[in-house]
């Protein structure tokens, strides 16, 4: 079976959000038509507590784009972004929920982000993700979401290191950028970890 998993389309990472992607809106007319043809959807949600370590507002002095050593792990720090149960966290209004069977929430631990829909940042603990995909009989991952140098990409390696075989479907992707060229190093790794990567027409 092949599964489409839907990485963090919520409004703090499109335009006008907390964090905002560039163009990360454009993202959902992809997904929309994508997952009518696939058996599986599943979305993961950053969902984080407002005290949550990775907010350069919760470390005195710091501000977004710093790094700071969270829990043993380096820690890029972010703006406010995705607090539980806020406006923001919601998934963008124009995404078709209907079709998703499941949502796996992360980001929930103050003490340690969590970029992978499959794992904390330190691979300390499981979302659940993986056990869900292999009790369905999922043999193969389609990933599209945000943003592609962050969430996607870490979900995409866990989904490979899990055993899947695991297609990203660039179209339906869009990155932060937050240093230059980060965009095409992350598409670099992910063909070297042996992640395929597509385009949404192939489905055509």
């Amino acid at each position: 079976m092949k599964a489409l998993i839907l990485v963090d389309l919520q409004n703090d990472f499109t335009p006008g959000g907390a964090l905002p992607v560039p163009g990360g809106n454009e993202v959902i007319p992809v997904a929309n038509r994508l997952m009518p043809l696939f058996e599986l959807v599943v979305a993961t949600q950053d969902w984080h507590p407002a005290n949550h370590g990775s907010f350069a507002v919760n470390h005195e002095g710091k501000v977004p784009a710093d790094v700071v050593e969270l829990n043993g792990l380096a820690q890029i720090l972010w703006p406010i972004h995705c607090v539980q149960g806020t406006h923001g966290a919601h998934f963008v209004e124009t995404l078709d929920l209907t079709r998703v069977c499941n949502i796996f929430q992360k980001g929930t631990d103050p003490s340690i982000d969590s970029y992978s829909g499959f794992f904390d940042n330190g691979h300390r603990k499981s979302t659940g993700l993986g056990e869900f995909l292999k009790k369905q009989g999922v043999q193969s991952c389609f990933i599209a979401g945000l943003a592609t140098d962050y969430c996607v990409k870490y979900t995409a390696l866990d989904a490979v290191q899990a055993g899947f075989g695991t297609y990203l479907v660039e179209d339906g992707c869009r990155g932060v950028g937050l240093h230059s060229g980060d965009l095409r190093k992350a598409i670099m790794e992910l063909e070297q970890a042996g992640v395929r990567i597509i385009e949404s027409h192939v489905f055509s």
